[in-house]
Formats: C-alpha cells, structure tokens, sequence
C-alpha cells in the first residue's frame, strides 16, 4: 500500500476521473492537470483532501499543490489511475486547448514580446534622452538646444540614434529570431529572416511613401517583378514572416532523411520563406498594420476618444493581471512606426504612477505595521519606475479598494493625457521616468497627467483605507531584524535536539525579500509554508545549513528540497515557471540523497537565460516542515552574502 494510497483515490474522483484527465505531470510543488472539462473537478473536495495544501487554475492548467514530495505522490497517482504522465510541455502545449483564441493569441505575443522589452524599454530611453539633447531649446532665450550650442552634445545627439535605429527601424530582427526561439526552431535562421526584411539593398520603409513608384527598386524574373520594398520598424509582417520560415522549417525537418537534413532543411526553409515574406505576407502584414495603428488611432483621436481614454485607463491594470497586456507593445510600435509617436503608451505610464499612488497612501496608513511597510515601500518605489505587478499583486488586489482607487486615478489621467494629445516618442520606462519618452511640446500636459495619476489614487485610497482598514492592518510589529554576521559565525546547525534552534545562512549572494513579494500565489500567501525570497546578485545557489537532499529537479535542475538533521524541511526555488526552461540555464551539483554542508554548492543559474525566458529570477526559500520550530524569524531586506549572512533563525 502507497503512503498516498487513500489522497490519491479521492484525488483521481473528486478530480472527475481519468476519462477527465488529457495530460497531467508535475513541478517541484505541485501537480499540473489538463481537463477534458474543468468543471468537473470538485475544488472543494480536493482542498480538503489530508496531502493537498490549496488548488488554482492558470493557463488552462488545473494545479494541485502538494509540497515537496509531490514526485512520489505523482508516481503513485499515475499508477493508481493507470494512465502515463507527460512533459512539462506536453501538459502546457495541451493546456492551450482550454484556452479560449484571444487568450492564446495574446500568450503568444506575450512570448514573442518578452525577450524583446529590455531592448524597447532602453530605445525608449535612449530617443527620450535624444530628445532632451537636440529637440529641446533650453538656452538662448529657448532659441537653441544643447546640441546646437555645444559639439560634444551634438555627437552625442549623433551617436545615440545608432542605438535608437538599430532598435526600432531593425525591430523585425529581434521578432524573427524570437518568433524561432519560442517555437524551437533554428534561431540563426529568425536572425537571418530578419536581416533580409531590414537590408540596405531594399527601399527603406519610411522612404516609400515620398518615393515615387517609378522610382521604387525591384528584382525581375522576367514574367514577374518584386518591389525591393524594407520592412524597417514592421512588426506584424516581422511576425508573419517569422511563423512562415518556422512552420517550412518543421515542414522540411519532417520529411527530409536525417543525413542530409543539415543541408537541406535550412536551404529549403529560407530561401521560400524570404520570397514569400517579400511577395505575400510582408505586404499584407504591413496591411494590416496600418489597420490597426488606423483603428486604434481613430479611437484616440475620434469625438469619443475621451471615453476610449476613460475605459483603457480604468481597465488597463487588471489587464495586465491577466497577461493580455502584451498587445499593446504591438500595437504601440505600430503607431510609432505609422504614425512616429504613439498616444497609448503614455496612458501605460500614468497606469503605473496611479496604482504607484494608492499604493503610497497604503504605506501611510500602514505606517506602524513594519511587516506591510516591507512590501509597501518597495512595490511602491517599483511601480513609479514602470514594474506594476508588486503593487498588483502584494498590495492593491490583496484589499481591493486601492486596486479600485489606483484605476480611477488612471482613467481620470488618461483622459487628461488623449484630451490634451500627449504623445510619446516610443514605448519606453513606465512609470514617472515615462517623462522622458514624451515629446518635449507635451512635458506640460503629462505632468498635468502625472499630477492627477498622483493625487486621486491617493486621496481616494486614504478616505477609503480610513475607513476600512482594521486596526490590526494597521498596527503590527515584524520581528526584530539583524545584522549580517562576521566571518567567525560558528556552526550553521546547532546540535539537533527538540529544543535547538537553527541557523540558516544566506543560500546567495543579493538581497532579501518578503515572501509576499513574490509573484506566485502559491509562494506569497505561505501556502507551501514561511520563508523569504532572495533577489540575487551572482548566478550560484548554496546550501543554508548542514543537510541531506531530499528532492531535486533532475529534469528541469531549477529547484531542490532539503532535510536538515532535526527533520526541518526547505524548499529552494529559483525564479517564478522557470520549470517552464526545462533546464536551460541551469546546472545541478547534488542529487537525492546526498549530504551537504553549509555552503555547498548546489545549483548554478543564468540570469540573462531567465530574463530572456521572460521569468523574474526572485529565488524562493520556504520552510515547508518546521519539524516543532514554532517561531521562525526572517531576515528580509538586508544585503547578503552566501554562507556568512543569517538569513533565518528557527526556534
């Protein structure tokens, strides 16, 4: 008879049966179900279940969080219900099919997007301050701009449109090779697609329209000609073309002998894919384009653009707690490409500022309760800079009322924004810096904006949390941190008896957060346990204490459970769905059951991999089995460095 016999003979029930189950596999954590029809599955039941801690869907996937040893009651499901477990991917590509089209659409382009945002956000910065430099005439009596009075500031002016072109006009570059990244394909290939959209052979796209069609270059192949047209800042012909050289390349890896598959496949994919990007799906890409850069600029420039403002405003934070919020990169280089300047993403900027504020008014009112003032000043300081999901998630959706005040502020400001036709440069940092990415001519009227994205969260959140807040939100003192210790600490773990308390050392090098600024539910709301989170600084995870390896990842090599001498239990997770990497980026040094000694090393990770994967790198640590410690101190909000700095202390 299994340990979970009994938990998994009800799971497989109350979860509607194995005819109900299309895919299932599992994390470090917890199980991951597809359903046939999720509706069939009793939540309650299954929360009530002795080995389950809590259930959630995301992503069309039905979780099951079970804790650490989740890989043997996963053995013991699979057997029992008799069906065969699957791949992370497996279960994610199968989860798509409960998802509804926009929700998948929108997945995708959130995965296209991703990797590409660092490189928007620093053009975005890079224009503004270009902008600052030549466009703006601050000396003179305002008849001059630097650039003009000063040679250093106009080669800088110079140089930095390098940059500025290099990522925007060459912009279907960086989709190409995204678009072969996300779909697993050669990634060179993406690269090289992309080149052929933006080469200097071609007619630069912002030339065409003031090129007279005589005038415009083409190949002739005797029976029919090509105009030799770029697609310089295109996005959604970059994207077609990059899905057409991917599904050729699938195409041709299918039915091609794999001895020549070398030579064949790339020449085969390629070559097609760039006529047929050229010929078909650039023109009507850019077609389409237009019509959405039309569409959305007829919103924001109509009779009813007030209203349009109102409502993508009021909206534009719960649209991000969904994921859909990655459209509007698209749409946003869109306008500027059509346009050279877009409306919407200053409405973006001034989202952030308002949920920013409400959450400013939360750490006023909040000001004796340390333990919230550690989420609060952070998530705070975060949101002004542009980075949204802190405050969303650790703050304003936990009670509500901000959420709601934060999204009336922005819709008030939005429409201050579109009425006084505040217009940026380019998408660029969110948040007050947002300045920065809006032509000089509109500073005015989106400090006006910024002022009302500022004030009415803010005074709406302090009448409201006034009122609502109870005293104990209020009030409530976090444990006394410390300091970080000397080199001459003595031993991590203490000798094991019931009453010895424990050490844990810093598992990297960075800094520590509260566990509630994590976001993952399953992590922030101490479902799997206490803990801490650490935002490193290296790429090396190492053992807190004296131990044994109680779990590992072998497969995905992002995580590994440890059981210290006493039975204390710790989960150590690195990054939020990093399982979704399935191990790229990352390097195990300990397998079950092996020992360890504080200061072991026990994984290595690529911070610029999980960047590039789209995934935050915050490291979760969690006590999942106390083993009779009932006080447990966390160290948050410290610098650390592994091996020497207390990160936690057990009693």
């Amino acid at each position: 008879m299994g340990k979970y016999q009994q938990d998994v003979q009800t799971l497989l029930d109350k979860i509607g049966g194995k005819k109900n189950i299309q895919a299932v596999s599992h994390c470090m954590t917890r199980m991951r179900f597809v359903l046939v029809d999720p509706k069939k599955a009793d939540e309650k039941a299954i929360e009530a279940i002795p080995s389950v801690k809590g259930t959630f869907t995301q992503a069309g996937q039905y979780q099951v969080i079970i804790g650490n040893d989740v890989a043997n009651f996963y053995q013991e499901f699979t057997k029992f219900a008799g069906i065969e477990g699957v791949s992370k991917d497996a279960v994610k590509n199968a989860a798509k099919s409960n998802q509804n089209p926009l929700q998948r659409i929108m997945g995708a382009l959130g995965e296209i997007f991703a990797p590409i945002i660092p490189a928007l956000i620093c053009g975005g910065l890079v224009l503004g301050f270009r902008n600052i430099i030549g466009e703006v005439d601050l000396l003179n009596g305002g008849t001059q701009s630097l650039a003009d009075v000063s040679q250093f500031w106009a080669g800088m002016y110079s140089f930095l449109w390098l940059i500025g072109e290099a990522i925007f006009h060459f912009l279907p570059v960086g989709i190409t090779w995204s678009i072969t990244k996300k779909m697993g394909t050669t990634q060179i290939l993406g690269i090289v697609l992309g080149l052929t959209l933006i080469s200097p052979q071609l007619l630069n796209a912002f030339s065409v329209a003031t090129t007279p069609a005589s005038e415009i270059p083409v190949w002739d192949f005797g029976f029919a000609q090509v105009q030799m047209i770029g697609y310089q800042g295109q996005v959604v012909a970059a994207i077609l073309a990059g899905f057409v050289l991917v599904y050729l390349e699938k195409f041709f890896k299918k039915i091609c002998p794999e001895v020549i598959s070398m030579v064949v496949v790339p020449f085969c994919a390629l070559v097609p894919a760039v006529l047929i990007a050229h010929t078909v799906v650039g023109p009507i890409g850019w077609k389409i384009g237009d019509f959405i850069a039309n569409i959305v600029n007829m919103g924001l420039a109509s009779n009813f653009k007030l209203i349009f403002a109102a409502l993508f405003g009021l909206l534009y934070a719960p649209i991000v707690m969904t994921g859909l919020h990655h459209m509007t990169n698209a749409i946003d280089s869109q306008l500027v490409n059509t346009y050279g300047g877009t409306n919407l993403w200053p409405m973006i900027a001034l989202s952030n500022i308002a949920q920013g504020s409400a959450v400013l008014a939360m750490s006023i009112l909040q000001k004796r309760n340390e333990r919230a003032q550690q989420v609060n000043i952070p998530a705070c300081i975060s949101c002004y800079l542009g980075v949204t999901e802190p405050a969303l998630f650790g703050v304003n959706l936990k009670y509500g009322f901000p959420l709601i005040c934060g999204m009336i502020g922005s819709a008030c400001a939005a429409m201050i924004s579109i009425g006084t036709g505040v217009t940026a440069i380019s998408i660029g940092v969110g948040g007050l810096p947002g300045i920065l990415s809006i032509y000089p001519e509109y500073w005015v009227n989106f400090l006006l904006a910024m002022a009302t994205a500022i004030i009415v969260p803010f005074v709406l959140t302090y009448i409201v949390g006034s009122r609502k807040l109870s005293q104990e939100d209020r009030v409530m003192e976090s444990a006394p941190t410390v300091p970080a210790v000397e080199e001459a600490t003595p031993a991590a773990v203490e000798a094991p008896t019931s009453s010895s308390s424990i050490t844990l050392k810093a598992i990297c090098d960075g800094r520590t957060l509260p566990l509630s600024k994590v976001p993952d539910d399953v992590f922030s709301k101490g479902i799997m346990g206490e803990g801490m989170a650490f935002e490193p600084t290296g790429d090396t995870i190492y053992a807190p204490a004296d131990a044994k390896v109680s779990v590992v990842m072998e497969d995905s090599r992002h995580a590994c459970g440890l059981a210290l001498a006493d039975g204390t239990e710790l989960l150590i997770h690195i990054g939020v769905d990093t399982v979704d990497m399935n191990g790229d980026g990352f390097t195990l040094f300990v397998h079950e059951d092996d020992t360890v000694k504080a200061g072991d090393k026990l994984i290595t990770f690529s911070p610029d991999k999980i960047a590039a994967a789209g995934h935050p790198k915050t490291t979760i640590f969690i006590v999942t089995e106390p083993a009779g410690h009932s006080n447990m101190t966390f160290h948050t909000g410290i610098e650390t460095k592994h091996g020497e700095t207390i990160a936690a202390e057990l009693t």
